[in-house]
């Protein structure tokens, strides 16, 4: 198979750990005869910079021609403590996700065994936590009109019912692949756009008689991924509830480096970690690249190379249980790794197997 990637290294930690993520597929594809090529295009903070926009349009057309995107991070602090700054590097991120049209944010949660003990939760908690939030992204708060002054402000929470069907019927789809069950989350209580959610999951239900779908106010799922992040299978739920939620969940695996996501819809899906750029850590050689690594395998696996994904997978954990780690998941005592040391390992661990 040929892969097209088209490869956003972003800001801050971004360019470092691409370069992890881009050596390990390209390990993979050496090893399983598939052919891969880059481009290479700015995004975030950087093409700010370079050309005043965080999504320029020469970078919408690198990833409209490519068959996945390798995104990394972007953030800035210059534009975090400038609130009358009006282009930031997130807009970059919303204008990727929207002339995309990747509707759908797939955020596996899991825990890994060896790293249990660094999960703010107890172990008996977390240990059997292994769920997939699936968020809606291109709909909501974070689209609807919005308005300014120096006395009011606004933001529409608006949806339309194609727009809801669609991300559930991805969320009845996952549901169906893993232990069919699937809980919607809203705050059908209190607002109207969760309303008309919960009336079309009810509708929609009974075409997936195998999943157990049940129901859950946004509030009440908080605190049930804290006391008991076993009992999700499936969550899925609207842009803003989602974009709170999975950063909740993230941190059930111990650390915000371990996991990766897929942006998937109507164009070129894109796989990226979960985590922000983490300027401060610039250069310093001490980010964990293993989430990057990871969306990697999320990659190979849409496209139904299930041994690559799998590969990239059991390398990922022989890292972990040799106490090859970057310094926020090393054991006391451990050797020093750095971004590159565990990537490099990665990558020869392929090599090998």
């Amino acid at each position: 198979m040929d892969f097209k990637i088209a490869v956003l290294a972003g800001d801050g930690i971004g360019p470092e750990i691409s370069v992890q993520g881009v050596d390990v597929m390209s390990a993979v594809c050496e090893k399983f005869g598939h052919k891969v090529s880059y481009e290479y295009a700015i995004c975030g903070a950087d093409a700010i910079d370079k050309v005043g926009d965080p999504f320029p349009e020469k970078t919408f057309q690198v990833c409209k021609d490519a068959d996945a995107v390798l995104f990394s991070a972007v953030g800035d602090p210059k534009f975090d403590n400038d609130p009358t700054a009006k282009v930031r590097p997130e807009q970059g991120l919303l204008a990727m996700r929207k002339k995309l049209g990747l509707f759908a944010n797939i955020r596996p949660v899991q825990t890994f065994k060896c790293l249990i003990h660094k999960s703010p939760l107890r172990a008996e908690l977390v240990e059997n936590a292994d769920f997939i939030c699936i968020r809606e992204l291109t709909g909501g708060m974070y689209f609807g009109e919005k308005y300014q002054d120096n006395d009011k402000a606004y933001d529409t929470n608006f949806y339309t019912r194609p727009e809801i069907e669609r991300i559930l019927k991805v969320g009845f789809e996952y549901a169906m692949k893993r232990r069919k069950h699937l809980t919607v989350v809203d705050k059908a209580n209190v607002l109207a756009s969760s309303r008309l959610w919960r009336q079309i999951a009810q509708e929609m239900a009974p075409n997936y008689p195998e999943v157990t779908t049940d129901y859950m106010y946004v509030d009440n799922a908080a605190m049930r991924m804290i006391q008991e992040p076993a009992f999700f299978d499936v969550m899925v739920t609207e842009n803003t509830f989602g974009d709170i939620l999975t950063d909740e969940g993230s941190v059930i695996s111990g650390s915000m480096g371990l996991l990766p996501s897929a942006s998937t819809g109507e164009r070129t899906p894109v796989f990226e970690p979960i985590h922000g750029s983490w300027p401060q850590a610039k250069g310093l050689n001490i980010a964990n690249p293993l989430a990057q690594i990871l969306s990697v395998a999320m990659l190979f696996e849409y496209f139904d190379c299930k041994e690559e994904g799998a590969l990239i997978r059991k390398a990922v954990d022989a890292s972990l249980d040799e106490n090859v780690r970057t310094p926020e998941i090393q054991v006391a005592g451990g050797a020093k790794y750095g971004t590159k040391e565990v990537g490099q390992w990665i990558v020869e661990y392929i090599k090998k197997a």
